[in-house]
């Protein structure tokens, strides 16, 4: 029997780039935008929060965008400084390769297991499950999940007890299913 696991995000993840006031590294979304007009241009920014000064700091959504061009939807949900637009933007790689900006997801997100039912069974197949890209160690996932230790979860790795379709060391941000025979 498969059970199925979620990784979802609980808020908003911290922006890493460098502040120019105080030299921080963590900057926290304002859930605010600024949208800028110059004649038939617009330029839109997501503005952040350095977590030590304070100080504004702008990402670009987008600079010196026809009019036109720019969906009226879009423009409406920038004006209303929609919440859901900001965990949009944030996790668009173009968006954060733009700005030279990576994300902290430390803390922002929680492992939904659907109860701990399974933790008896001689043999768990588990398919997991990202609500967002949020990179983790699998190795962390399992061993939270499954009531483990890391060093155990490591070592049903190395013996061949867990196995996965997918490379189960570093870091994924993708959907991927395991099986664990103890």
């Amino acid at each position: 029997m498969l059970i199925d696991w979620a990784v979802v995000p609980t808020c908003l993840p911290l922006v890493l780039r460098r502040c120019h006031v105080c030299a921080s590294d963590r900057f926290r979304a304002s859930r605010r935008f600024r949208v800028n007009a110059h004649h038939k241009l617009l330029d839109a920014w997501l503005l952040v929060l350095c977590t030590a000064c304070g100080e504004t700091a702008k990402l670009t959504v987008f600079e010196r965008a026809n009019v036109r061009s720019v969906r009226p939807e879009l423009l409406d949900r920038l004006h209303a400084n929609d919440p859901v637009l900001t965990a949009e933007l944030l996790q668009d790689p173009v968006v954060l390769g733009r700005n030279r900006a990576a994300l902290d997801w430390t803390g922002a997100w929680r492992l939904d297991t659907g109860g701990s039912e399974h933790l008896d069974r001689e043999v768990v197949d588990v398919s997991v499950r990202f609500a967002a890209r949020i990179p983790v160690r699998p190795v962390r996932l399992i061993a939270e999940g499954c009531g483990l230790s890391r060093a155990e979860v490591e070592r049903h790795l190395a013996e061949g007890r867990l196995v996965s379709a997918v490379r189960l060391t570093g870091r994924l941000s993708g959907d991927f299913t395991f099986t664990l025979k103890r």
